[in-house]
């Protein structure tokens, strides 16, 4: 029995001889044909049987290399365990000899090696489609295979059939190469007469090449394409901007060939009779006006079309328009309060407009006329007449027209103002509509500013609240050359002291009440020394004898009758509240 490890074999077929002798008849039996692949482990058996038995035998293994050359590569021998394996053999180290017995035979080893994938290399040759003969597409190689490998070629997974005659318009050439290992590299050429349909194709080489057991396996190259050039058959001409086109806008026309690579164009103005200049077919107007409308023309210069093939295509183009505004009378206009006033506007355009007459966002108009009667102070401002086509978005125009309302000033109704005490500052505020700008007069005068807001002049002051401020009030008077007019503005002492910041007010109002508390009790110890000092004056008068202070003096008293002496009468009772009052703590801030 032999093992083998065909790991680096250079050949794929080897004939191996098993032969066994000795003194008696012998019949070997190997298997004829073993097959494995390349990498792969194989084992060859070899029994046999003898007529006579002896122990006198050896089993040894050949290689037949070919041209009646033949190399033993293991044996056993006559006596002793085991197998021998021949030095400096093909086999040497991937082989084992064990006892089989006595005789002869052979046995076919096929060792199989599965090529690279296939590879095309596209031909640097232009592949025309107006080429009379067929043009190299392309080489397909697949390298290193056992048994010879087979190239076939495909168009959109079709199989294209196998032809080797040049004159045909698709044929092939194949060649092969054996490499320094034994092993089989395999080319293929394709030839081929494209045509146009050809450009959409995709194309790629297989290789199919045989493994164990009679199956054959396949590895494809990658997909490719045709280069393929071919003349113009068809041209078109369009608009790539969106319509409509309206002036100002930048519009891009479109020259398109069939044909590979695309050729040259030429673009010409029709109308204007000039040459225009493009790029890549492309033809830019940038800020067209009403003057870029007319015809266009494109032509394509292929010299290798066909005679009966239009290379030329014209395009018409229309530019919208609007032109400006008119209003009249144009303004800026004036009017007397109470007045009445009649504004027009007109434009043309490429196609049905509409005007609308507007103060700020509001719509006033929509049919071109705007009617003002009786006009006052807030119709004074800015108007405007706004022109648009509605069927060319972005379309619009205007115009704008101020109008002046004259007349004598008008105050706007005062409010009240208010200060938290006398001697303060107080702002006032006088707003004023009137034309021209009125002038102001303040009564009495303060630090004064004026600015305008809208149809507004006012005029603000700051003065202090004396008492005849606060008595009489503030009179603002404004006045142009229609007229003056004046409003009196009342200052007040606030009731209710504002506070901006509520912690602050609480702990004003906790000082006043602590202010008022200890007041009170200031003003009640005083009066109990004077009380006491009045008693202690009585006191030593009475010592002194010069106050009797019997009971009928005291009947007197109560009685109504009244002394020139001063008589002070205290009750226990109220000798304890005083003293109460001496002793009680002043109120503390919480």
């Amino acid at each position: 029995m032999l093992k083998l490890s065909p790991t680096s074999l250079s050949c794929t077929l080897l004939v191996l001889w098993c032969i066994q002798g000795c003194w008696g008849a012998v019949k070997v039996t190997v298997t004829p044909v073993v097959e494995v692949m390349k990498g792969g482990s194989v084992t060859l058996p070899c029994s046999f049987s003898v007529s006579e038995p002896s122990s006198n035998s050896i089993v040894e293994w050949y290689i037949d290399e070919g041209e009646d050359s033949r190399k033993r590569v293991a044996y056993r021998p006559a006596s002793g365990p085991g197998g021998k394996v021949d030095v400096d053999t093909r086999l040497t180290g991937r082989v084992t000899a064990g006892a089989a017995g006595v005789g002869q035979g052979a046995t076919e080893l096929k060792v199989f090696f599965a090529p690279e994938k296939p590879e095309v290399k596209l031909s640097n040759e232009v592949i025309s489609v107006t080429d009379s003969s067929s043009s190299e597409v392309g080489q397909c190689v697949s390298r290193n295979g056992h048994p010879l490998p087979h190239i076939i070629w495909y168009k959109d997974l079709n199989a294209l059939p196998q032809v080797s005659d040049s004159s045909a318009e698709m044929y092939m050439v194949n060649s092969m190469v054996k490499e320094a290992s034994g092993l089989l590299t395999v080319y293929s050429t394709l030839y081929l007469k494209a045509k146009k349909e050809d450009k959409d194709s995709h194309f790629h080489c297989r290789v199919e090449y045989n493994t164990t057991g009679g199956v054959v396996a396949t590895k494809d190259s990658e997909p490719f394409t045709l280069p393929l050039h071919y003349p113009t058959e068809h041209v078109t001409f369009s608009l790539v901007s969106s319509e409509p086109i309206k002036e100002g806008d930048d519009v891009v026309l479109k020259c398109d060939s069939d044909a590979y690579p695309q050729p040259d164009f030429d673009f010409s103005f029709l109308t204007g009779g000039t040459p225009l200049q493009g790029a890549a077919g492309l033809l830019t107007l940038n800020s067209v006006t009403r003057g870029n409308t007319g015809t266009y023309k494109c032509e394509v210069l292929d010299f290798d079309a066909e005679e009966d093939v239009v290379l030329e295509k014209q395009l018409e183009l229309f530019i919208h328009y609007l032109n400006p505004v008119v209003i009249t009378p144009a303004g800026p206009v004036s009017q007397p309060l109470g007045g009445s006033v009649e504004l027009h506007c007109k434009t043309k355009a490429s196609d049905k407009h509409t005007l609308h007459w507007k103060k700020g966002s509001t719509v006033l108009s929509q049919n071109g006329v705007l009617s003002l009667k009786s006009v006052s102070f807030a119709d004074a401002g800015e108007y405007s007449c706004v022109a648009a086509v509605p069927s060319v978005p972005g379309l619009h125009a205007q115009a704008n027209v101020t109008l002046t309302v004259t007349g004598k000033p008008e105050i706007e109704a005062p409010s009240e103002a208010f200060v938290q005490k006398e001697g303060d500052t107080v702002t006032l505020m006088c707003s004023v509509q009137g034309h021209p700008a009125p002038q102001f007069t303040w009564t009495p005068s303060g630090k004064q500013s004026v600015e305008v807001k809208g149809n507004a002049v006012i005029s603000t002051v700051m003065l202090e609240a004396t008492g005849a401020v606060l008595r009489d009030g503030v009179t603002c008077q404004a006045g142009n050359v229609h007229g003056t007019d004046s409003q009196q503005f009342k200052v007040s002492i606030s009731k209710d002291i504002p506070s901006d910041n509520s912690d602050n007010g609480a702990t004003d109002r906790a000082e006043r009440q602590q202010g008022g508390s200890s007041g009170v009790v200031i003003a009640v110890v005083v009066c109990v020394l004077l009380l006491l000092l009045l008693v202690a004056i009585l006191y030593f008068m009475q010592k002194k004898g010069k106050l009797s202070c019997g009971k009928q003096d005291k009947k007197d008293v109560t009685t109504g009758e009244v002394n020139n002496d001063i008589v002070v009468e205290m009750k226990s009772e109220k000798a304890n509240e005083e003293a109460g009052l001496l002793n009680k703590r002043p109120v503390t801030e919480q």
